[in-house]
């Protein structure tokens, strides 16, 4: 106990001072006078992450640039090149980190936690933060095929009996594939990467062990190869198993340089120690001209039953059978535009693959648990039809709670608790089941913290009656009171007061109904108040900030929270200012934090246009599907001139679930009372002889699909829809055509547009 009595703040000051260094006690203060007063400065999570994420850029700085004759990864291959848009001048950079092609996507199995990725040139990471398998060719003749190193390839995502990711590269008469994928046998479930090389002349096919990963150097310290030339065996604990044995073995280690050098030797090591931790290695195998070659590598991701074998068959049946499981009743898509279908898919199975228990916004560097990123991406899968599995991460949201009610993920971010509650009340909606009883007391309890968390409104400030500053979603900047966190606190308790009302409880729903009406006038006072410190109508992040990209997060009000009606003028006016002023090549350019163009914050304008009836909408839907990788991801945020990732996980799963939610919301959406049918169906899809359909989609009154044939004159629409108690009100409200409204017992009609 003494300890806390030390003068700990005037000793490290005078440390600091007697070293010539800054006084970070003083640095802090001068840091904290950018944001608001508040209990968090910032979450302890990401700092944490942040630590990690630039020791490793310390380590890539001592790595890289004194070593730029080995093959490294694309993203350094690109960054590093003076002559390429993805150069980044290092000289005051203290960390090297991937900062223009943070793109990968994970190849994998439901259920199943493990998800090694691949890069945008077919560099794999079989483990999660590991080392990685490269493949290249060598001709006789001195010719390379370096994957990372060429200017183009083609690659793509194969959804078919396992989630696949296949490359094909070819350089000067060279020619390699590899189709990535995991797959399952009864020893376990492997990660297999099946390659088929092609010569004009004598050469050699290299399988190649990197000690680096997508973001940077990964350590290996040792590596052998078995006595009967069929596995490495890496740093005594991973193995990398070969379908024939290795002819020729070459290892290297930090001193001696990468293992590229050895490729031409005559030399056959079986080992290699390196104390930096830099091991490299490589498998070659003969190739004759005119030929092609077929090569099996796998790697053992998870034992099944404790036994090994050199060689286990492996069979699609069981991941094929898993993938039909798993997607089984979901909302099928048919449209006559092939690219926007196959990322509507492909954003499905990223989903999936992304919740084994939890749910993950990526594979990588966002492989952990979010409760906004959970918010949005479980709505996604409700909406899509995968209740089951939504249903089982909300199970584990209680645990997640802490005794005074805060459903904790990050501190300091006052946006989980409203998130939560409404995700909950999504789920009873769409699924018409209620609430269970452990949901119940924990819904409770977060909305009783959400009352008690509100600074008073008789407050003398522009935040009185607002939830405290907090540091909230990173891409709204420095501490403050963010309304994004009060939009999301009116709709939880809204969300809690529906919930309660359905059980009976009419003491606790009005309660929260009053509240969630307070906290909504507390925001409108506060948008009046403030209006003097902006020069453009709209709504800020907070009352303290100008109109900035922060605003984006304030439109939470209109998507997905529907808290304002789709015409209110604050929602126009804060559209305006982001079109106007935050848009780069067709979509939202975030200045803070990501510094890139954030799809599914772009998508989110996309929303809040579509209710409006704003024709631009699509636009922002074919920007964001042109922004896609070739595997059909999107990362966090993109590069504006290379177009690779530059922030956050290179599979970024809240994008997945924006792109089904936009997809769905184009066929099927509410408002309020109304269902709305067709009104994204743009005129480019209504092409005549083509059939459009989605369904079966889940809704606040049952299931409903929904099908139209575009004619020569006029357009056929029909729905079928599974009502819980009988039809809702239905709009049919084609772009370009005027609205409809059918009878409850009409379930087909032909529409004319101008």
């Amino acid at each position: 106990m003494w300890l806390k009595w030390l003068p700990w703040r005037f000793l490290i000051k005078q440390a600091a001072q007697a070293h010539d260094f800054l006084d970070p006690i003083a640095l802090q203060s001068r840091l904290n006078r950018f944001a608001q007063p508040s209990e968090v400065t910032e979450p302890i999570e990401l700092l944490r992450a942040g630590v990690l994420f630039h020791a490793r850029g310390l380590i890539n700085t001592r790595a890289i640039q004194h070593n730029l004759d080995w093959v490294w990864p694309y993203w350094v291959e690109r960054q590093f090149n003076p002559l390429d848009d993805a150069f980044i001048p290092r000289a005051f950079s203290i960390t090297h980190v991937n900062l223009t092609h943070r793109n990968w996507t994970a190849v994998g199995l439901p259920d199943f936690d493990e998800l090694p990725i691949v890069d945008p040139r077919g560099l794999v990471t079989p483990f999660l933060d590991g080392w990685s398998l490269d493949f290249w060719m060598t001709a006789k003749d001195g010719r390379m095929l370096i994957p990372s190193k060429l200017e183009g390839l083609s690659q793509k995502l194969c959804i078919d009996s396992s989630l696949a990711i296949e490359t094909l590269a070819l350089h000067q008469g060279l020619s390699l594939s590899s189709r990535v994928e995991v797959l399952h046998s009864e020893d376990g479930r492997f990660c297999r990467i099946d390659l088929e090389a092609s010569t004009d002349t004598e050469a050699t096919l290299v399988v190649s062990l990197r000690p680096y990963n997508p973001e940077g150097v990964s350590f290996i310290h040792e590596a052998a190869l078995s006595t009967d030339r069929s596995f490495w065996l890496i740093d005594e604990d991973r193995q990398v198993l070969f379908n024939e044995a290795v002819p020729q073995s070459c290892f290297s280690n930090y001193a001696r340089g990468d293992v590229l050098s050895q490729l031409f030797s005559k030399t056959d090591e079986v080992e290699m120690t390196c104390d930096v931790g830099m091991v490299t290695a490589a498998a070659l195998f003969p190739l004759e001209a005119g030929k092609t070659k077929s090569l099996e590598v796998k790697v053992l991701l998870e034992e099944e039953n404790g036994s090994r074998r050199a060689h286990p068959v492996l069979s699609g049946v069981f991941e094929k059978a898993a993938w039909a499981k798993a997607l089984e009743g979901h909302c099928a898509l048919q449209i006559p535009d092939a690219h926007i279908q196959f990322l509507y898919e492909a954003a499905l199975h990223a989903i999936v693959l992304h919740a084994s228990d939890d749910v993950y916004p990526g594979p990588y560097t966002y492989k952990r648990f979010w409760f906004r990123d959970a918010a949005f991406i479980l709505h996604a899968m409700l909406c899509a039809g995968l209740h089951d599995r939504a249903e089982r991460v909300l199970d584990r949201f209680p645990s997640r709670q802490t005794r005074l009610g805060y459903f904790h993920s990050q501190d300091g971010e006052w946006d989980s608790n409203g998130q939560v509650l409404w995700i909950f009340k999504r789920y009873c909606e769409l699924t018409g089941l209620p609430a269970k009883p452990a949901w119940l007391k924990a819904i409770k309890k977060g909305a009783d913290w959400i009352l008690k968390k509100r600074h008073p409104d008789t407050l003398n400030a522009l935040h009185a009656g607002l939830l405290p500053a907090g540091f909230s979603a990173e891409h709204l900047g420095p501490n403050d009171h963010y309304y994004w966190d009060d939009f999301w606190g009116v709709s939880g308790l809204q969300s809690a007061a529906t919930l309660f009302d359905k059980q009976g409880e009419a003491g606790p729903a009005e309660a929260y109904r009053q509240t969630a009406k307070h906290l909504m006038a507390a925001i409108e006072d506060s948008l009046k108040k403030s209006k003097a410190l902006r020069s453009w109508d709209g709504i800020p992040a907070s009352p303290y900030r100008r109109m900035d990209g922060g605003a984006i997060g304030s439109l939470v009000v209109g998507y997905p929270l529907q808290l304002w009606q789709e015409d209110d003028s604050r929602l126009r006016d804060t559209l305006r200012f982001l079109l106007e002023n935050c848009f780069v090549k067709g979509g939202f350019f975030q200045d803070m934090i990501h510094s890139g163009i954030n799809p599914y914050l772009t998508l989110h304008v996309a929303q809040v246009l579509l209710r409006a009836g704003d024709p631009r909408f699509f636009d922002l839907i074919q920007s964001v599907a042109q922004s896609a990788s070739p595997t059909g991801q999107w990362p966090e945020a993109i590069h504006p001139r290379t177009g690779g990732g530059c922030m956050g996980d290179g599979q970024h799963i809240w994008a997945s679930a924006e792109w089904v939610m936009m997809i769905r919301n184009c066929f099927v959406r509410e408002e309020g009372e109304t269902l709305i049918l067709a009104s994204g169906i743009p005129a480019a899809w209504r092409k005549p002889g083509s059939t459009l359909g989605f369904g079966p989609a889940p809704t606040p009154w049952g299931s409903v699909s929904i099908f139209l044939e575009p004619r020569a004159d006029k357009i056929h629409v029909q729905w079928e829809g599974t009502w819980r108690q009988g039809a809702p009100r239905i709009e049919i409200r084609l772009p370009g055509c005027a609205p409809f409204f059918p009878d409850a017992a009409v379930s087909e009609i032909d529409i004319t547009c101008l």
